[in-house]
């Protein structure tokens, strides 16, 4: 008999979820929160492990799990190296199938079988991108035909479209969006556009690929109205990619009806690094879709084809329950943790502009947990190497962890515009429930004395 066909762990032979094991190696239940919401100080101690001399605002780039997780992803590690043979027979499929259902029931899909674990969002991209690519190759799609991406989509899948599809013979249209941004409208308009050129030439667009929250600068996308607006253009295939969505914005991935969407867990879900989930609807194409590393179960269906890609700690993917037990102890569960960071974000993004005598990046409703603020233009951010430098002399210097962005000015705002006055950096500011308003003074007040005592990113070496 095939021991990887062996389903009896499945219906319930193996419970519980690594909270802890008893002598004989067995998984008790796992243990409750209390029903009393979470205290400061108690949030305190979930975070101790964070440096207290950082001012810690940049939430968006590699989140932060809290101590009670990492406590069970410990013991999942150690349940492991106990018996490892055990572990890869009896517990590690059931043990995912339950993170799987737990997602399922998140984002309102219709199956668990849609739901795959995966690394990172950049694995999810792979994998999808890894699919048009065959589909190149293989002839179903013409050379030249398009795929469309939006101008701020994430470096990486920047990097994997050129990698997958422009190797095999697409061609790639990109969407500029505008920013600073005033409403949704500016994004659909230009979107249409970039799809009418997509389809000029008799070519036709293959793929979409939209982000839900763009990275750089950070705007929250409408992505229901532009998979609608694809739906209506003949589009293919709709991508979303949103791997700053679970947690910071509510996910229906049914009413967003896009084919294809991918979201880290360990941002703004809690879960150590790394784990994300990629949505694929259930239809014949989604059936050919393949993890990009192959192991033994290699044409079985994504989901098992990235339940085992080789020996390797799976334990991020395991603690999805836990994390929805730390986030029962805030009122609200996570709907409530949502809100508040989004409140909080935007009060604190509008307490720096005032300060800076700046403004924001997009109105309050294009934002989630992070927004973008304007830094004062006296500052002289005027390229992305100038951005980069000055984040890296925030963080060693004054022990402030904020991601910088460098937008050029308009055409014609260059003589139109002092350069002193002009917003050509922006920091983007996060809000997490370990933040306190300190964090945020501290940058206020930073800044503050940097305009006074004249400072100029000239004054930065460039190594």
């Amino acid at each position: 008999m095939d021991p990887h066909r062996d389903h009896h762990a499945e219906n319930g032979s193996h419970d519980g979820d690594g909270s802890g094991d008893d002598s004989n190696g067995r998984l008790p239940k796992r243990r409750r929160p209390s029903p009393s919401p979470i205290s400061v100080a108690e949030i305190r101690d979930e975070f101790s492990h964070h440096d207290p001399a950082v001012a810690r605002i940049n939430n968006g780039s590699f989140g932060s799990c809290p101590a009670s997780v990492l406590a069970a992803q410990l013991r999942w590690q150690r349940l492991f190296l106990r018996q490892p043979d055990d572990f890869y027979f009896n517990r590690l499929r059931p043990s995912l199938l339950r993170s799987r259902a737990t997602i399922k029931d998140l984002i309102n899909a219709d199956d668990v079988d849609e739901v795959s674990l995966v690394d990172n969002a950049t694995t999810a991209a792979s994998i999808v991108l890894q699919h048009v690519s065959w589909a190149f190759t293989e002839g179903h799609f013409n050379k030249g035909d398009a795929v469309v991406m939006l101008h701020y989509a994430y470096g990486a899948i920047k990097k994997s479209i050129q990698a997958y599809v422009t190797r095999a013979g697409g061609h790639v249209i990109v969407a500029p969006l505008p920013f600073p941004v005033t409403s949704n409208e500016e994004i659909v308009q230009e979107f249409r556009k970039a799809l009418e050129r997509g389809k000029s030439n008799g070519r036709k667009v293959r793929l979409a690929v939209i982000d839900h929250i763009t990275s750089m600068p950070s705007v929250l996308i409408p992505v229901k109205e532009l998979t609608k607006i694809c739906r209506e253009e003949g589009v293919d295939k709709v991508f979303v990619d949103a791997a700053h969505a679970i947690g910071s914005v509510d996910v229906d991935v049914k009413d967003i009806g896009a084919d294809f969407y991918t979201s880290n867990l360990h941002k703004w879900f809690f879960c150590p690094p790394s784990v994300a989930f990629l949505y694929s609807k259930k239809c014949l194409a989604s059936s050919d879709l393949h993890h990009p590393v192959v192991s033994h179960e290699y044409g079985n269906g994504l989901p098992m084809e990235s339940g085992w890609i080789g020996t390797r700690d799976y334990s991020a993917q395991l603690v999805v329950p836990s994390v929805m037990d730390f986030m029962s102890r805030f009122e609200g569960g996570i709907e409530g943790i949502r809100k508040r960071n989004h409140d909080k974000v935007v009060e604190m993004g509008k307490l720096l502009a005032k300060s800076w005598g700046t403004c924001l990046g997009s109105p309050p409703d294009m934002c989630t947990s992070m927004i973008m603020v304007g830094l004062p233009g006296c500052l002289g951010i005027s390229t992305e190497k100038d951005a980069l430098k000055f984040r890296s002399f925030l963080r060693d210097q004054f022990h402030v962890e904020v991601p910088v962005y460098h937008q050029s000015p308009k055409d014609g705002e260059n003589d139109a515009l002092d350069w002193r006055s002009s917003v050509t950096g922006y920091v983007r500011i996060s809000h997490q429930v370990y933040n306190v308003e300190d964090d945020y003074i501290k940058l206020r007040d930073v800044i503050n004395k940097l305009v006074h005592d004249g400072f100029n990113c000239t004054m930065l070496s460039y190594s």
